[in-house]
C-alpha cells in the first residue's frame, strides 16, 4: 500500500465540516453534514455531528472529531449535576459557558469549534458560537468548519430576522448541500435539530433527496455535447 495513503489512515479523525445553528421565530435549527475524513480517506460517511447535551440544549462539532466528543462529554456531565443541584433545567448560556471554559482552559491541546443552540424559558431560542481558542460569541445564526468559508455571503444575503420553523430548516438544508457542493471535506446526508418550547425535533435528509448546485448539474445543450455527437449539426454563421 502506498505510504502516504498509510499515513492518511492513522492520522486522527478530524471532521472537515459543515455545521449551522440559526435562530427563528420561536426557537432554534442546527444543521450538520455527516462526513468524518481521516486525511483524504471518508472515515464514516453518515456520522452525527450535532451531540444532546441536556434536554433543550444541542451542540454542533467541528475540528477534531476526539476533541469535539471529549469536550461535549464533559459538557453533558456538569450540565446533568447543575440540574440536579438548581431542580431545573440548565438554560443555553450554562450550557454555552460551559463549553467555553473548557475549550479556552485547554486552548493549546484541543482543535474544535462548535455551536451551542437551544431553548430555555428565560431566554427562547439562543445561538451561541465558540471557535477555536475558547471564545463565546451570541449570534442570531453561526456556521463553523470547512465548508462555512463558502456559506457567508450566502447567509448574509439569505438570513433574516423572524424567520418561521419552516423558513429556518429550509435555510439550514440548502446552506449544508451548498457547502457538500463545494467542500470536498464536507458530504453525506444533511442532519437537522429543532428545538422549540415543544421539544426537541430531529430531521433527516438523505444525500440524493439533496438540490445539485452548478457542476453537479448535466450539461444541457454544451459545446462538449455538439462535439460528442456522431453527426454534429453544421455550424451556420
Amino acid at each position: 500500500m502506498d505510504l502516504s495513503l498509510m499515513n492518511d489512515l492513522n492520522a486522527p479523525h478530524s471532521m472537515g465540516t459543515t455545521i449551522i445553528g440559526v435562530t427563528y421565530n420561536g426557537g432554534v435549527v442546527l444543521g450538520a453534514d455527516s462526513r468524518t475524513s481521516t486525511g483524504v480517506y471518508v472515515a464514516n460517511r453518515a456520522s452525527d455531528k450535532i451531540t444532546q447535551l441536556t434536554d433543550n440544549v444541542y451542540v454542533c462539532r467541528s475540528g477534531s472529531a476526539a476533541d469535539s466528543q471529549i469536550v461535549s462529554d464533559y459538557v453533558r456531565y456538569f450540565l446533568h449535576q447543575h440540574t440536579i443541584q438548581l431542580g431545573q433545567p440548565a438554560t443555553v448560556k450554562v450550557a454555552a459557558n460551559l463549553v467555553r471554559l473548557l475549550s479556552y482552559n485547554n486552548k493549546n491541546m484541543l482543535q474544535t469549534g462548535m455551536i451551542i443552540g437551544g431553548w430555555d424559558k428565560y431566554e427562547g431560542g439562543k445561538i451561541y458560537g465558540v471557535p477555536l481558542g475558547g471564545t463565546l460569541v451570541e449570534q442570531p445564526f453561526a456556521i463553523g468548519g470547512s465548508g462555512s468559508s463558502y456559506l457567508y455571503g450566502f447567509f448574509d444575503q439569505a438570513w433574516k430576522e423572524g424567520m418561521t420553523k419552516d423558513e429556518a430548516e429550509q435555510l439550514v438544508v440548502k446552506a449544508v448541500s451548498l457547502a457538500i457542493a463545494r467542500d470536498g471535506a464536507s458530504g453525506g446526508v444533511v442532519r437537522t435539530v429543532i428545538i422549540n418550547s415543544e421539544g426537541v425535533t430531529r430531521n433527516y435528509y438523505p444525500g440524493d433527496n439533496l438540490p445539485l448546485w452548478h457542476e453537479e448539474l448535466e450539461p444541457q445543450n454544451s459545446l462538449l455535447d455538439i462535439l460528442s455527437s456522431s453527426s454534429p449539426e453544421p455550424m451556420i454563421s
